[in-house]
Order: structure tokens, then sequence, then C-alpha cells
């Protein structure tokens, strides 16, 4: 391509671009008597009337404004267990909601133990490490100072005979003496009763757009109804006192002793969906519940921490030292109020005017790029009329794109209109 026709070509594409700036364009209304596209047409208008009325309207409430819930969560254990593990560390002894709920209060969450390694009367001193964490053959295997950084306590730097295992040494350390023996009872969850434990779930909750306050524990139940009712989804779907058997089952664990063995995590989600259009007394919640963790995990199973108890004997620190497994329960409250207000309707339906014009351009599509006879209908759609101080494109005549008169488009859109619309009005003339 030489430098002339380059230029040529620059030359049009900017003289055209001043073309297009000095044109007014105006919408027209073509009406097509064809029965193919007008069902189209109104099936399309139909959808999206469905879709507006029955969907965002009614399914979805567009009528109301909402608000997100806000709750605060109190939890009270209640039940006792006997022990009789004599022999052990632990001995016979009454565990009450004191000694089983660890911390007392937690935010959104309580915790039940079912099971325990414990270990009493420690005191500071020098005593032997577990050997499973620190094995010797010679005091070079210790050195004086190192702190066994998975075990208990500070090497001395002595290689001496283990108090846990016969015929083996480990290092000896400076620690809470004698260290723990991380062995669970055997015979499974020291806890079996801990399955007809109940709690009582208080939840407060408020939607302040709406200025609506709500409690779980509903104003019909009086004291006596509380302390003896027991939440059943079927029975009794809103008493807030809750058997932790029920829960497990609800929550598809079956077997207690397995999960009570080393522990778990279950979840308790208060849902509170109200519709503030009725009377506020019919905002109720419904209760979900799920199991967290896994397992199936072949390490690092269930849920466990330590805690100590502390004393003094004789100006001597003392304390029992408990490795506690057991159930953590998290409660998870989730809401969302509504009420009629007539900005949101008008607004779903504002829009929902605004997606019927989707059906005008579907069908436009259809007939100016897939009907048969989409070379008449985009004739009679798009047309070019000029004035007399129309800007002209140079050397149109040459390019093949001298527009038409006023007088041939009339006449154009005349013999668009006899073929769109014969002599005696046969609507059916086009298919």
């Amino acid at each position: 391509m030489t430098s002339n026709a380059r230029s040529n070509i620059a030359v049009k594409t900017v003289d055209r671009g001043f073309g297009a700036l000095f044109r007014y364009e105006t919408s027209k209304v073509v009406q097509i008597s064809s029965i193919k596209v007008s069902v189209i047409y109104r099936l399309i208008q139909l959808l999206i009337i469905a879709y507006v009325i029955g969907w965002v309207v009614v399914y979805k409430k567009g009528y109301q404004d909402f608000d997100d819930v806000v709750s605060g969560v109190t939890t009270k254990v209640k039940g006792v267990q006997y022990t009789n593990l004599t022999g052990t560390s632990i001995g016979a002894r009454i565990w009450d909601v004191a000694d089983y709920v660890v911390p007392p209060q937690e935010n959104n969450a309580f915790f039940i133990t079912t099971n325990a390694v414990v270990t009493r009367d420690q005191t500071q001193g020098a005593c032997d490490e577990d050997p499973s964490v620190a094995p010797c053959f010679s005091d070079a295997d210790c050195p004086a100072g190192k702190p066994q950084m998975l075990g208990n306590g500070v090497n001395t730097g002595r290689c001496v005979p283990s108090s846990q295992a016969p015929n083996k040494t480990s290092c000896e350390i400076l620690a809470w003496c004698p260290v723990e023996v991380d062995q669970l009872p055997a015979g499974g969850t020291m806890f079996p009763e801990a399955v007809n434990f109940t709690v009582l779930i208080k939840d407060s909750i408020e939607f302040p757009l709406f200025g609506v306050k709500r409690r779980n524990v509903l104003d019909y139940y009086n004291s006596s109804q509380l302390q003896n009712c027991v939440y059943n989804p079927d029975t009794d779907m809103y008493c807030p006192v809750f058997r932790i058997g029920d829960i497990l089952k609800l929550a598809g664990i079956d077997n207690f002793t397995k999960i009570a063995t080393v522990g778990g995590v279950v979840s308790i989600t208060v849902n509170w969906d109200c519709n503030l259009d009725w009377d506020a007394s019919y905002c109720n919640p419904t209760y979900r519940f799920r199991r967290l963790d896994d397992e199936n995990t072949k390490i690092a199973k269930g849920w466990n921490f330590r805690y100590a108890n502390y004393y003094r004997i004789n100006d001597t620190d003392h304390r029992t030292l408990i490795k506690a497994y057991g159930l953590r329960f998290v409660v998870y409250v989730t809401g969302r109020a509504g009420r009629f207000n007539v900005i949101p309707l008008t607004m779903n339906l504002g829009s929902g005017l605004a997606l019927l014009g989707i059906a005008t351009v579907l069908c436009d599509m259809i007939v100016l790029y897939l009907h048969h006879k989409k070379v008449i209908y985009r004739g009679a759609k798009y047309e070019t009329l000029e004035d007399d101080d129309a800007y002209r494109l140079m050397n149109e005549e040459d390019d093949g794109l001298l527009s038409e008169t006023s007088q041939d488009a009339r006449q154009r859109v005349r013999a668009s209109a006899q073929v769109l619309d014969p002599p005696g009005g046969n609507y059916g003339a086009i298919e």
C-alpha cells in the first residue's frame, strides 16, 4: 500500500468521524404484524412479570425493609457425676458444674468435661521427665539449662532412671513434679452420665431498625414449666432447655462414648427469621445442630486443654493439673426481620418495569438478525434522511456512499409499508 493510499484512508476516516458528529439519531416506531413475533414478545414479557412479582416481590419479600439480628447469649449447665477410679490419681469423687464446666462462662460457647487426666499434688522441684519426651543414656544427652519444649521443664544436666517406665532412663528436669502421665483412664469416658446433663440457653435479641426485642424464653413459660421442659423439635420446639444427648443425636452423633472419650466440637444455631407484618409474638427462634470437628481425622483428634487448681500447704505452692477432654458447644445466632415499606416495593416494581425493555431488545435481535425476512424489517427500522444543511462526506460518490434524498427515502418507506401491510389488511402475509 502506497503512502498516498494510506493518507486517503486516514482522511476518509477522520471525515467520517466528523460526519457522525453532525448526525442526530431518534427512535423510530415500527409496528410488525406477525403472530410469531408477537407471541414471543408477550411470552418474554410474561416471564419478566412472573419473575418480578413471584420471585422478587412475593418470595424474596421485596415489599419489606429488613434488619439483621443483634444478640447476646448466656448458658447454664446442670448435672452431677460420681466417679470411683480407685488406684488412680483421680480416686472417688463427686463432679458438679463447677468442676466440669471450664471456664464457667464463655462468649457464645460452653465446655463440658467428659474425660480427664488428673495429676495431683504437684510441687516445684527436680524429677525425671517423661521418657518418651527426653530419653537419655548419659548426662551428656541432657545439657543443663536446655528447656524441654515438648515436655514439662528445664534440664538439670543429669540422666536418671525413669519412674514411669522400668529399665528406662530420662533427663532430670526442674518442673512441677511429678510430671503428668498422659494416659486416659481405661473404659472410655469418665462421665457416662454427661449424656443426661442439661443446658439452659438464654438468647436475648433485638432488631434495632424496628425497635423489637425478643427472648427465646417465651412469656408463657413459668418457673415450673422451665424447670421441667426439655427441647424436642416435635413436641416442645420452643423450650430453651436442651439435653446433651439430644443435641448430639440431632447433630448426627449416635455414639456418645466415642465422642466423649476424646472430645469434639458441636455448633448450636439459633435462627430468628421474623415477619414483623404480623405481631411480634409470632417472632420465635428455630434451632439447628451439627458437628464441626472431623471424627475421622488421624491425628490431633477431638478437643482437649490443660488447666490447674493452685493451693498452698506450709508456705509451699501445690497444684492439681487437669488435662480435660470434652464437648465444646458453640452457639451461633443468625436472623433477619422484615416489615412492609413502600420504598423497597416501589424500587422493586420500578426495576421490574425497566426489565420489560429486555423483551423489546430480544425481539429486535430476532426480527433484525434471525428472521427469514430480516432484510425487509431492517430496511423499515433504519432510515437516513438528509436536511439541506447536512454535512456531506468527501468523495462520497466514489465511495458509493451517496445518501438518499428525502424524496427517495419517502418512496422506500412507502414500498416497505406495502410489503409489510398489503392492501386488504392481510396480517398473515409475513410468516
